[in-house]
Order: structure tokens, then sequence, then C-alpha cells
């Protein structure tokens, strides 16, 4: 069984530096996807990043972009989203999940159960 764990997530000033991880394990899958979303307050669930393993592709919300670094952790089952210049807005509780094409049930997501990031003004 495939599980997501996520961990780093703290309080922070704004323009302040975090480091969440996203620890997957149970999970031997050659393409995957493994990203983060973010849920503020009130608002509704978002996709700020994310990391495709076939091609090393990564994509970024235009609101973290240039900001946020997501990247595999070699050598880990682990892939990491490095949060700079942090803003007030950026606060949320951060979801990572594990998304892969299975050939006989179609689309698989695992989803942590989530990690707070606060950001003070």
């Amino acid at each position: 069984e495939v599980q997501v764990v996520e961990s780093g997530g703290g309080s922070v000033q704004a323009g302040g530096s975090l480091r969440v991880s996203c620890e997957v394990s149970g999970f031997s899958i050659v393409d995957y996807a493994i990203g983060w979303f973010r849920q503020a307050p009130g608002k509704e669930r978002e996709e700020v990043s994310c990391f495709v393993s076939s091609t090393g592709d990564t994509w970024y919300d235009d609101s973290v972009k240039g900001r946020f670094t997501i990247s595999r952790d070699n050598g880990k089952n682990t892939v990491l989203l490095q949060m700079d210049s942090l803003k007030p807005e950026d606060t949320a509780v951060y979801y990572c999940y594990a998304g892969w094409l299975s050939p006989s049930d179609g689309l698989r997501e695992v989803w942590g159960q989530g990690t707070l990031v606060t950001v003070s003004s």
C-alpha cells in the first residue's frame, strides 16, 4: 500500500524560507508524478507544483514560480519543495500526492495528510 507523509511545515516571517518534504513508501512505479497542493483557510485547494519522473519536468503555479523549487532527493523516495521569499498568502496546509497510471485501474492518486505552513507579516 502506498503511503505519503509530509513533513517540514512550520511558522516563518514573510521573506523567510521553509522546506517541506514528501516521503512516499510502498511505491515502486517507474513513471509517476509527485506534487503539492495547498489549501488556505476559506479557499479552494490549488496545485502549486508537480514533478514528473519520466521526463524530469517540473511545473509551478504562477503564484509560486520563481520562489518555490521542487526536486527529488536522490537516493530517497522523497520529493522536496523548497519555499523561498514566503508571503503571508502562502499560508496554507500543504498536501503532497503521488499519482500514476495503472494499466488496469487507470489514474491512481494517494495523498498525504498535510503539513501546515504559516507565514506571518
